[in-house]
């Protein structure tokens, strides 16, 4: 699960200047989904949704609001505690973003199903590359890099650098997987990359935190441009080591591996998505609902079982996740999931798995909402403004509001939205402007 990194920010999904051969070459050895979405348009309730199987009309954590309200409870249900329950070690590597340390340890991953931690709890700690602690577990280790705190929850800016943390988190995720070789488990490793330090950007520096430009050191671009691509690069060759570990220790041929995003790109930290088209041919970024802020790649290899260089525009999400990691575990899945399993889809049947639509909310903007429905996607830009429709086939863009052309599927998906949505005492549900 990479973190802000858009549709278009790998080869494979169109970029042309951002190096990401590891990545390209998965996407030749599985099945590479082109109509695939983020559980949001932020951090928080994105994970919520892969984790949990539910969307964010009536999730636990449907923002980035932090405190319990940003906290899992111990009677959710996390794809971690199926996997656990049906005899898989289960391990998180990286960010979680769905509990932190004293009140809300309650929704730590060691209280949501997972046997190992090691990372960041909260997303403002997430921010620091070169942070003075990581989690273990449920224990700060500390590191030896020095911080000037800026803002909540151990964020800051680093004024000495000795070990930059997605390094540690790798070490600790190839480690996992060498420890539980020989069972079954089940890895979620979130590395902060391409996320921007958005303090640094706050004391006007660089806040694409990287320990080198690589090979973008001598391009004619920004500082921060260099940074952001070094960065998309870094996390590639970090997921081309898991790949390799997994090869060099025999299991390759028994291990299904899934590579997505939390979110669109990001325009923080200096860094210019527009720069590098990273949102693809779609509108939007970070913290919009049109399909840039919210589709992102979904590479899945599984050999012997998906056939190599298949690619598939079949709708699916985040949501999904848990169905599909039940029947690929063969347990039975709980009722009350929100997805599907895209197991079939991934086999080649794009006859099965059908759904009536996806829903997402945004509680950090004014309330905004977005629902699709096969080729129709509905947009609502604050809680209670214009309905706007927009055909995907036709207008991949969004460009083009047909909603008065189209009474019929606007009433159908103004009703799935409001079916979609369930009050929730941490998330009010944004109320009618005064007259």
């Amino acid at each position: 699960m990479a973190d802000d990194l858009g549709y278009g920010d790998l080869g494979c999904y169109g970029q042309k200047k951002i190096k990401t051969p590891k990545l390209d070459k998965l996407a030749t050895q599985g099945i590479r989904c082109t109509d695939y979405y983020a559980g949001s348009t932020v951090c928080a309730p994105s994970r919520c949704v892969l984790m949990t199987g539910k969307h964010v009309g009536h999730c636990r954590v449907r923002g980035n609001g932090g405190g319990l309200t940003q906290s899992l409870r111990p009677e959710d249900l996390t794809v971690a505690k199926v996997l656990k329950q049906a005899g898989y070690t289960t391990g998180l590597c990286g960010k979680w973003g769905l509990g932190d340390e004293g009140v809300a340890m309650v929704g730590a991953p060691t209280r949501q199903g997972f046997d190992f931690f090691y990372g960041y709890l909260n997303q403002h700690h997430a921010h620091n590359y070169w942070p003075t602690f990581l989690i273990r577990n449920e224990q700060r280790e500390p590191l030896q890099n020095e911080v000037t705190p800026i803002g909540k929850d151990g964020g800051g800016v680093a004024t000495k650098k000795v070990t930059y943390a997605p390094d540690l988190i790798l070490k600790e995720a190839l480690q996992f997987i060498e420890t539980n070789r020989s069972k079954p488990f089940f890895l979620y490793f979130s590395p902060i990359l391409p996320h921007a330090n958005n303090e640094a950007n706050r004391l006007k520096g660089n806040g694409c935190e990287v320990p080198d430009l690589g090979i973008y050191k001598n391009e004619p671009w920004t500082e921060q441009n260099k940074a952001h691509a070094a960065m998309i690069t870094y996390l590639d060759t970090q997921v081309g080591q898991l790949l390799d570990a997994l090869e060099k220790l025999g299991l390759e041929k028994n291990t299904v591996v899934f590579f997505t995003s939390d979110n669109g790109p990001h325009r923080e930290g200096g860094n210019q998505p527009d720069f590098f088209e990273a949102s693809g041919p779609y509108q939007g970024i970070k913290r919009s609902l049109h399909d840039g802020g919210i589709r992102v790649p979904m590479i899945v290899r599984w050999p012997g079982k998906i056939a190599a260089g298949k690619t598939t525009n079949k709708m699916g999400y985040h949501g999904d996740f848990l169905s599909t990691a039940c029947e690929i575990a063969g347990v039975k899945i709980p009722p009350g999931q929100d997805g599907v399993s895209l197991v079939a889809t991934m086999k080649g049947d794009e006859t099965q798995n059908k759904r009536d639509f996806l829903y997402w909310e945004f509680y950090e903007g004014k309330g905004a909402r977005a629902i699709r429905l096969g080729r129709w996607k509905g947009v609502r830009n604050t809680w209670h403004g214009e309905f706007q429709l927009f055909d995907l086939v036709k207008d991949p863009a969004e460009k083009n509001n047909v909603a008065s052309q189209y009474p019929d599927v606007v009433k159908t998906l103004v009703e799935g939205m409001e079916k979609a949505h369930k009050d929730s005492p941490d998330w009010p549900t944004p109320k009618l402007p005064a007259k």
